[in-house]
């Protein structure tokens, strides 16, 4: 099967960048009423609506939510194209809805998502929040769950740019974990139960995306939601959306969050464990920070009458202006940066930096320069 054009054809077009709101998704969502299950189940801090989408009627039952970040939509748009493929007529989408029972909540956090935030309108992480459940779309959460009783949660975000996978200097395009249920980050029947999965979504991806797998640090939280329900004995899964080369809208990476879905569902014997399915889990590069969105090396500076060779590194800021997220690069690090890699590099060949009259770039500036007074950087880029 080529799942690569599964996702590309069910792509929806209606959602793309990286904006996606709560009055972006209600229209789509409601397009899929007449099939699947779709209503408001409780409301946020800022009384905004959150739905819930119920779909098939098999034995196994998946507990789905996103955006429980609110400005990390990556694995919410492959979460609708994978609605869009459930609702084709096609064998493997039967196949899925007579095989299990999924309940989807696809923005568990719509005030976070309108603000563009992390955290939800009480300035809450909502992923630090499961034990306290000190607020309203956790307590939501809690309460699906514990009526629900699903076999298995998914927990759908976006990492930042900077990941990497060790040993590669390649983005972890995508990156998973199966979260821990003690602090010694031990391996019971439950954890092996998501590792199972992942090492099934692991080997369907690892075809178009090699070396940019990652697997998420497991240092264990109780009060991450994963974890959390990893305790409460649910095989949990953190589905970890990344960059993908030249793809900052991120309407690339949804693809593979679509495809890891799709496959996740093709292995029927959930309750089988192979023996060596732990040490296919193991060998996924964990993730690691050593990318900067962009590197500028063998910059010459002049520091007090000294002409000086340097490395300096800009990461994107991301702001919503006009209903659109713009990314503005801001220089980040001024170091060797020999551990480090870009998505963007520039060998600057020892050409003189100057920036509004300044003699060498400043942290938290924005990286617009010129070097030799002739070649321009706007925004982070080079001006052709």
């Amino acid at each position: 099967m080529d799942f690569l054009a599964l996702a590309t054809k069910y792509l929806h077009p209606d959602l793309t960048g990286k904006y996606i709101h709560l009055n972006t998704i209600t229209p789509v969502m409601n397009s899929f009423a007449d099939q699947f299950e779709v209503k408001v189940i409780g409301q946020s801090v800022l009384q905004k609506e959150i739905y819930q989408v119920k779909i098939g009627s098999g034995k196994t039952k998946i507990l789905i939510w996103s955006q429980m970040h609110g400005n990390e939509p990556t694995t919410t748009k492959g979460l609708f194209d994978f609605f869009n493929f459930l609702a084709s007529d096609t064998e493997l989408a039967h196949q899925i809805k007579s095989n299990y029972t999924l309940l989807c909540i696809p923005m568990l956090n719509p005030d976070g998502a309108f603000a563009y935030t992390r955290e939800n309108a009480n300035g809450i992480d909502l992923n630090r929040d499961a034990v306290a459940e000190t607020q309203p779309e956790m307590q939501l959460l809690k309460r699906t769950y514990e009526q629900f009783k699903p076999d298995y949660c998914y927990n759908l975000h976006d990492q930042r740019t900077i990941f990497g996978t060790e040993g590669f200097n390649s983005p972890a395009t995508i990156s998973f974990l199966a979260p821990a249920f003690d602090a010694a980050c031990q391996y019971n029947s439950t954890r092996m139960k998501a590792v199972e999965i992942i090492v099934a979504m692991v080997e369907v991806l690892e075809s178009y995306l090699p070396h940019q797998i990652g697997r998420f640090d497991d240092a264990y939280n109780v009060n991450c939601t994963g974890d959390y329900f990893t305790t409460q004995q649910t095989p949990t899964i953190l589905f970890e959306a990344g960059h993908y080369p030249n793809d900052y809208n991120r309407d690339e990476s949804r693809k593979f969050v679509f495809i890891a879905l799709v496959a996740s569902f093709l292995r029927q014997n959930e309750n089988v464990v192979v023996d060596n399915d732990l040490t296919k889990y193991l060998r996924i590069p964990q993730n690691n920070k050593c990318f900067f969105d962009i590197i500028y090396r063998n910059i010459k500076i002049i520091d007090n009458n000294v002409e000086k060779i340097i490395n300096f590194a800009a990461q994107y800021r991301e702001e919503v202006i006009a209903g659109k997220v713009k990314f503005r690069a801001v220089i980040s690090k001024i170091s060797d940066l020999d551990h480090y890699f870009g998505h963007v590099e520039y060998d600057c060949e020892s050409l003189l930096f100057s920036s509004n009259g300044k003699p060498y770039p400043i942290l938290g500036e924005e990286a617009t320069f010129d070097l030799n007074n002739s070649i321009q950087f706007n925004n982070g880029l080079k001006i052709i």
